[in-house]
């Protein structure tokens, strides 16, 4: 599978080729998948924002948190660079009887000043551009996006959690299809790619996709640099700490209030 596309700073962006997608669907976006984001926006601490909160899904995908904060009574809009994807996001929506506004958008450019009062990136839907500098962009566009006071709430594998772990091929079966997933770290532990192989029957997909690895203390440095305060982790959704168990990286932001109270 061929993944060149043209980001503007001369490299080929693997997320951007919709054959991934397509190929992939079955197992990146599962029903398991949209069940434990229903559970997460229900029961997690971090999602307890203020009623009737303005709520941007930062690479929204197929709305699988879009549904479950509109449902919640939240002002939820979605943002993707893929048209398909939100073409499936707006079914959820309308099969789930909620309303969203869904934006096509490249993250590295997406930014609606004040606009929200809360902005959520979930399941390692970060670190994708192929620049560090474009991904700490991404940082200070949902810092601009946010009111202030707003919160950000960043949800990725952090690299601690996988330094941890011995496996570096993984192994799963849905619907009659074989997804064999192979991780390769590379420079220096500061990027990791993954090798995806989805089988059935005599047919093979294969994709791969390359993304930056943050520690606690780099996405820190991160987002302090973008202009956020308040910064903290967890290591779960029910707001455990980042400690040696942990099992996401998931950073909490703050938009700091000037003395003016703005």
């Amino acid at each position: 599978m061929s993944a060149e596309h043209d980001t503007g700073n001369g490299a080929s962006a693997w997320f951007a080729d919709q054959t991934f997608w397509d190929d992939f669907y079955p197992h990146l976006f599962s029903a398991e998948r949209a069940a434990e984001a229903e559970r997460i926006v229900e029961r997690s601490p971090l999602f307890r924002f203020p009623s009737g909160a303005r709520v941007l899904d930062l690479c929204c995908g197929p709305g699988l948190f879009t549904v479950p904060l509109a449902r919640a009574g939240h002002a939820v809009t979605g943002v993707d660079l893929s048209a398909p994807l939100l073409g499936r996001a707006r079914t959820r929506c309308q099969e789930a009887g909620v309303k969203a506004r869904f934006v096509e958008a490249d993250m590295l450019g997406f930014a609606e000043p004040e606009a929200f009062d809360a902005v959520v990136n979930m399941f390692t839907s970060f670190g994708y551009l192929d620049r560090h500098e474009d991904n700490v962009q991404v940082l200070r566009n949902a810092h601009t996006s946010l009111a202030p006071g707003g919160t950000l709430l960043v949800d990725l594998v952090g690299k601690e959690i996988l330094a941890r772990r011995d496996e570096r091929v993984s192994l799963s079966e849905l619907d009659g299809k074989v997804l064999v997933q192979r991780d390769t770290v590379l420079d220096d532990w500061s990027r990791l790619r993954s090798d995806w192989y989805s089988i059935e029957g005599s047919r093979a997909a294969t994709g791969s996709m390359t993304l930056h690895l943050y520690s606690a203390a780099e996405l820190r440095d991160m987002l302090r640099s973008a202009g956020f305060t308040g910064v903290r982790f967890h290591g779960d959704y029910e707001g455990g700490p980042y400690d040696h168990r942990a099992e996401r990286l998931i950073a909490v932001a703050t938009k700091g209030v000037d003395a003016r109270g703005n």
